[in-house]
């Protein structure tokens, strides 16, 4: 939410964090071209958790984990899944119906900016948007279907597009479940939460996955939350992923009340409790549904793949962040409303090959995607709409070609070398007749890594590339702040970002698989549109560098560990005397965990997340202090039907915040604003039993 504030509003747009690297019990392996089947892979043993041999990337910070990693740890909110990305951190500041807040690579990525995130196909990130351009919500996300996640960083790769600088996360969901099942949880503050699921095979060979999850909970707010989510999934596929097809169709609903972040002074005089709220009626209600698809297919010489996705969004927030700032008698509500429709899909054409006697990959892709939007910011007292800021309805279409070639020129050296081109154009249609019109940015953005290995299981990897960062549509055709009627400049379609990587993965021991990556990121701009105000906010020159270290250990069948340590720094670039500090980003993130499995009828994990300080300010005077959380899970298997598990969430019961910022409001009875620290806590130690019963 609001990292800095212009005027009235506070703005919710920031940046993000860092991504990591996997393991593998695996043996020495020829590099190789990935997809070239006159390549030998490594063999990959490693019980369904991590799918990252040396031999199968070409970036130390890439990689994939697999379900079987997934059941293993107790997620508070959907979006935690993410954090088994090393490095990324998934917080909240507001009601759990809202997208989450996002940290990776010294960035606050706010909802989603600049890490795209993908699911059975489908982009998450929405462009434009009333909240925060890149807004990613996945509450819709049913965390027991996921089969897969496989996330990069970097702008290295040719097929990842907008919101990729940072990094991105292609999320695949389960085709058939090995036995149906059915599950409640219950847990303090009405959390309640019922989820089915089953898997049949049809009299043609197809299957049929349906899922149906329902759940409510008041949080430990003083203003309960009373969030009331549903969810439904319904799948017909065929054949294999690498030779089949599917076709998803998915429902989400919610309606929450939200208790926002709050300014320190008034827990630290009383006014309110340290879970308590200023503006007791705001809150929001949204929903999403969607239809997607996928077909891949082999050929003599190489593969073909295709997707096509149709979503329609409806968002209505009530938000209020700086209280009586601006009204001092009605308050400085506000509503946040967004109603699209979005479709789009993509072509790609695989070739293997030789140049000469080496082994060569071509690949060549078409994506396009087209957003209908409708899109306000309306003032509200008590979620009834008292004035209109703006309303716009934006046509947004982007087209991205992409070619990717791989060479394998020795045992131990290969490259890939890409380049995309992306064009974007909006159309603008505003209240306000000045902030109406149409404009359209193109850019090239070439791309290189090359692997050197493996010697003694350790290969290194070179990466480089460019990318760019999207700005809201409203924000390119924008001449009059709609607030102020003072002109107001408009900001570029897109700005370039480039990435640097020098990274190294090795297996020094059986069982152990340790990443290193050294890594930068520049962007020429970080201009932005402050969905809290309906106007533009003139950004800075930024780079951030860093250093990741990500190991995963299996010292027995039945035990495993993982540890991740990211270091970075964030620096603006232009010298402003205002300071050099980038708000919100956070130089050291951490991670341990320990996992026990199939021990008899026993289960268990333990992880500790250190989230490190950071600067609140341009000048670094004010800091967000450091967190760390708990969180442990025990799971006991009654008999082959039935499995209990015990979450328990912030073991220590630390009071601690999940996310500061620093800005101006004003509370009723104050003369004049006053500049504050402002917090939203992390929930207390809370139990969550959950009874499974298998079909």
């Amino acid at each position: 939410m609001p990292s800095n504030f212009r005027g009235r509003r506070a703005t919710c747009a920031a940046r993000a964090a860092w991504l990591g690297s996997a393991l593998v019990l695996a043996p020495a392996a020829r590099a190789h071209t990935p997809g070239d089947p006159t390549q030998t892979l490594p063999e990959v043993v490693i019980s369904g958790h991590y799918d990252n041999a040396v031999g199968t990337s070409n970036a130390a910070s890439q990689g994939t984990i697999n379900s079987k990693l997934l059941v293993t740890r107790p997620a508070l909110r959907p979006g935690e899944v993410l954090e088994f990305i090393p490095g990324m951190i998934v917080t909240q500041h507001s009601g759990d119906g809202k997208a989450n807040q996002y940290f990776l690579r010294g960035f606050n990525l706010d909802h989603g900016t600049d890490f795209a995130t993908f699911i059975a196909g489908m982009p998450v990130n929405l462009p434009t948007h009333a909240h925060g351009h890149g807004y990613t919500d996945l509450n819709f996300l049913i965390p027991e279907l996921i089969d897969r996640i496989e996330y990069r960083k970097g702008p290295y790769f040719a097929a990842n597009g907008d919101f990729s600088s940072v990094g991105s996360a292609q999320i695949d969901l389960r085709r058939s479940l090995a036995a149906g099942f059915g599950q409640a949880t219950i847990g303090p503050n009405g959390y309640r939460r019922m989820l089915a699921a089953d898997s049949l095979v049809l009299g043609n060979g197809g299957r049929l996955l349906a899922a149906l999850e329902l759940q409510g909970a008041d949080g430990p707010w003083e203003n309960p939350q009373n969030l009331r989510k549903h969810n439904a999934v319904l799948s017909y596929s065929a054949g294999t992923r690498a030779d089949g097809f599917a076709v998803t169709l998915m429902g989400y609903q919610s309606r929450w009340n939200s208790t926002d972040q709050v300014p320190l002074r008034a827990i630290e005089s009383g006014l309110i409790g340290r879970f308590g709220a200023i503006d007791p009626t705001s809150g929001g209600d949204t929903s999403r549904t969607s239809v997607s698809g996928e077909w891949r297919r082999p050929l003599e010489d190489g593969s073909m793949k295709a997707s096509a996705y149709a979503i329609r969004y409806r968002l209505g927030l009530y938000s209020n962040f700086t209280y009586a700032l601006d009204n001092p008698v009605d308050g400085d509500q506000f509503l946040q409303r967004d109603s699209r429709s979005v479709f789009g899909g993509q072509l790609a054409r695989v070739w293997y090959s030789r140049l000469g006697n080496l082994p060569m990959t071509t690949e060549l892709g078409l994506q396009t995607r087209f957003d209908r939007i409708q899109v306000g910011l309306f003032d509200t007292v008590a979620r009834e709409v008292t004035a209109t800021t703006r309303d716009d309805r934006v046509r947004q279409g982007s087209v991205g070609f992409y070619a990717e070639n791989g060479i394998t020129w020795t045992d131990w050296l290969r490259t890939v070398a890409g380049v995309r081109v992306d064009r974007l154009q909006w159309q603008v249609a505003s209240n306000l007749a000045a902030n109406s019109g149409s404009e359209s940015a193109s850019q090239v953005s070439p791309k290189f890594s090359a692997i050197l290995g493996p010697w003694h299981k350790t290969e290194m990897f070179l990466n480089w590339g460019q990318g760019f960062h999207s700005n809201d549509g409203r924000g390119t055709t924008i001449r009059v702040d709609p607030s102020t009627g003072d002109p107001t400049p408009r900001v570029t379609g897109l700005a370039r970002t480039t990435g640097y990587e020098i990274g190294l993965r090795s297996e020094p021991v059986r069982g152990l698989q340790s990443s290193l990556a050294i890594w930068r990121l520049t962007i020429g701009s970080e201009l932005l549109f402050v969905g809290d105000a309906g106007a533009t906010e003139a950004g800075r020159p930024s780079q951030r560098q860093g250093i990741e270290w990500s190991n995963r250990y299996i010292a027995a069948p039945w035990l495993l560990f993982d540890a991740d340590l990211a270091l970075s720094q964030a620096r603006f670039t232009d010298g402003d005397p205002a300071g050099d500090r980038v708000p919100g980003s956070v130089a050291k993130v951490g991670s341990v965990a320990v996992t026990v499995r199939d021990l008899a009828h026993w289960s268990a994990s333990l992880q500790a997340r250190f989230l490190g300080a950071r600067p609140l300010t341009e000048d670094g005077a004010q800091m967000a202090a450091s967190t760390t959380l708990v969180n442990a899970r025990v799971g006991y298997r009654v008999n082959r039907q039935a499995e209990l598990s015990f979450d328990l969430f912030n073991l220590f019961n630390r009071r601690v915040n999940d996310i500061e910022y620093f800005y101006a409001s004003r509370l009723r009875g104050e003369a004049a604003p006053v500049g504050d620290r402002h917090v939203h806590p992390a929930e207390a130690r809370a139990l969550r039993v959950t009874l499974r019963l298998t079909i």
